[in-house]
């Protein structure tokens, strides 16, 4: 039997800051994207052959589409990426009026309404929004964010959460079935967190010394499983930790890279976690002691995740 929740690296390819991964059980793959590499790459679990295609700008995040292929959302605007093709296509215009911003971490609800965040590019000024994308058309849900990530939403469709990354925030929104939000608050916030013991055997080389400058990172990537549990990656973090639905924090799962980015629930019962990591931030010298830092990691569950949903309008 496979041990719980201990990563292994199925993919080393060395990111600088891999990002949004999402599963297709239609062709048994893991798509995700590079934001700096300005790539998109997909990675076949049965065999474990991979794809690399290359985006038009940086790129935060890749959604599934129902009719088949994928939304990318990259620093220009969203694009319809056909992946036979290699194609991108430009659907719309985001933000043309802020050069310095990009798109970054996304999100498609059982409603197969897109959501997003944008951010500025050089992580200093709060111009960052949370989008929705429907048949409708695009609009603004919240701002005043610097790092946006997420967003991720409730099985029962009536919670979302979304991340201000440098706050090391969780905030949570009611969210309405014709995905209005509102009664924004914090779900849980970094270095604040209390639990019964979620402390882990795992110590890495650099792992101590890294958090000295860090302390426990910061929220990057949420992702809700079927229980209703918040797993929520930590950037210079070394791991993903695991909330209950009430802000408690259940446990984390350590990896032996300080950068994790997001995760996905996938195999045929949704008990596989893949991890994007990045090397983005680290010194030489760290680089030296994570030699996997922007690696695709995978550890088993016993909690399935929820299934992919797919955007319905495009």
């Amino acid at each position: 039997m496979t041990e719980l929740f201990k990563p292994t690296c199925v993919w080393d390819l060395k990111a600088t800051l891999g990002e949004g991964p999402v599963w297709s059980a239609k062709d048994h793959a893991v798509w995700f994207v590079d934001i700096k590499q300005q790539k998109v790459h997909r990675y076949d679990v049965a065999v474990g052959s991979h794809r690399t295609f290359h985006a038009p700008s940086p790129c935060g995040f890749i959604a599934p589409k129902r009719r088949g292929g994928f939304v990318v959302g990259c620093k220009t605007g969203l694009f319809d990426f056909d992946p036979k093709a290699e194609t991108f296509t430009l659907l719309t215009h985001v933000e043309p009026g802020l050069p310095t911003n990009r798109l970054n971490d996304g999100f498609v609800d059982r409603h197969g309404r897109l959501w997003f965040g944008s951010m500025d590019d050089a992580e200093e000024q709060p111009t960052g929004k949370l989008y929705r994308y429907d048949a409708r058309g695009l609009k603004v849900m919240d701002d005043d964010y610097v790092i946006t990530n997420g967003p991720a939403v409730s099985p029962d469709g009536k919670t979302l959460y979304h991340n201000d990354t440098l706050k090391k925030i969780i905030y949570a929104f009611d969210l309405s079935d014709d995905g209005h939000l509102s009664n924004k608050r914090v779900f849980a916030r970094l270095d604040a967190d209390t639990s019964a013991d979620v402390s882990s055997p795992v110590c890495y080389a650099g792992e101590l010394e890294h958090r000295k400058a860090h302390g426990e990172g910061y929220m990057d990537g949420p992702v809700v499983d079927s229980a209703g549990n918040i797993w929520n990656s930590l950037f210079f973090g070394w791991g993903v930790n695991c909330y209950a639905p009430d802000g408690r924090l259940l446990r984390k799962v350590s990896l032996p890279v300080s950068n994790v980015t997001k995760i996905a629930f996938g195999g045929h019962d949704l008990k596989t976690v893949y991890v994007t990591t990045a090397a983005k931030g680290l010194s030489a010298e760290e680089l030296k002691q994570q030699p996997l830092a922007g690696g695709l990691f995978r550890f088993e569950v016993d909690i399935s995740g929820q299934p992919q949903y797919e955007i319905e309008h495009v």
